[in-house]
């Protein structure tokens, strides 16, 4: 994601731009290749790869729209069909490359799928990209959106970062216990926007007594205080909340540590739009766009 930051900002100056960055196709692509790289075990945003970029779209069209409500649905088919067909040849692929193997490497997450849900396989895999790769994405472009904000905490999560970072290293996951105010900002950043204000909604499947409550069969339950609970829990706890925290907590740390952020145009940050975009999550209405500027005294 730095490198293709880096490059975007360059090529915005070579064409006489400020160097503004659309932040939230970065953070869109870091979380989506990396979900890529744990399930498929392959680059999807490999320039060579056609059907990786061609999914990669479906994705995007399908989770982030603004029309009409009876539109909503038929948008949602067609692009969800489009990477489901996209995302039957990648396991076929892998499929065929099991049956030619003469020997028997490590295992990855593939391997086990179809050892073990055979054709539901395709299904959790499109349900791994939804929820690894929009609710990421739209964290940290809300946690960045607000970090622009508040320039003084951009300042002291800045200045966490060099204390415990130092000079001239790279960004390591064991840093991360150790940025208390980063992971603050996180949390206060789930607290404000949870990506899926309203969660995944669920229909009881039998007759329950919950302390004296008879909740009937398929009762339909509208909670509150999502904010609180931005990954669920109980049951149907989010399966990837360790995930998400690593990689959200990771890469804002790489984006404060290695850039300088600036809003340009003479931009106020009290002028930041944050209104909201209806979509599968909330994400901003107007994208957040900035000035990176690489820090000189790191490599």
């Amino acid at each position: 994601m730095i490198r293709y930051i880096e490059e975007d900002a360059v090529a915005s100056r070579e064409r006489g731009e400020e160097g503004k960055v659309n932040l939230p196709h970065f953070f869109f692509l870091m979380p989506f290749n990396l979900v890529g790289n744990l399930v498929l075990s392959r680059d999807l945003l490999s320039s060579r790869s056609k059907e990786g970029k061609e999914f990669f779209d479906a994705m995007n069209e399908g989770a982030t729209y603004i029309r009409p409500c009876q539109e909503i649905k038929r948008n949602m088919v067609r692009e969800m069909g489009r990477a489901m067909k996209i995302m039957s040849s990648f396991v076929e692929d892998r499929i065929d490359e099991v049956k030619l193997r003469k020997e028997k490497p490590t295992k990855d997450l593939l391997d086990a799928l179809l050892e073990h849900t055979g054709e539901g396989t395709i299904s959790n895999q499109n349900e791994m990209f939804f929820a690894g790769s929009e609710t990421t994405s739209s964290t940290m472009e809300w946690a960045m959106a607000e970090l622009l904000r508040n320039p003084e905490s951009m300042k002291k999560a800045k200045e966490e970062l060099d204390r415990v970072i130092g000079v001239y290293r790279k960004i390591e996951e064991g840093d991360m216990d150790n940025l208390s105010y980063l992971q603050a900002v996180t949390k206060e950043t789930l607290r404000l926007h949870p990506a899926l204000p309203l969660l995944i909604p669920r229909n009881g499947m039998r007759e329950t007594n919950y302390f004296g409550y008879l909740i009937p069969r398929r009762h339909r339950s509208l909670g509150q205080n999502f904010e609180l609970i931005p990954f669920g829990s109980g049951r149907r706890i989010c399966v990837g909340i360790s995930l998400a925290h690593k990689v959200v907590h990771l890469a804002l740390a790489s984006l404060l540590y290695y850039f300088d952020w600036e809003l340009g145009n003479n931009m106020s940050p009290e002028a930041i739009d944050m209104n909201k975009r209806f979509g599968i999550t909330v994400i901003k209405l107007i994208p957040l766009e900035a000035i990176s500027k690489k820090r000189v005294m790191y490599p």
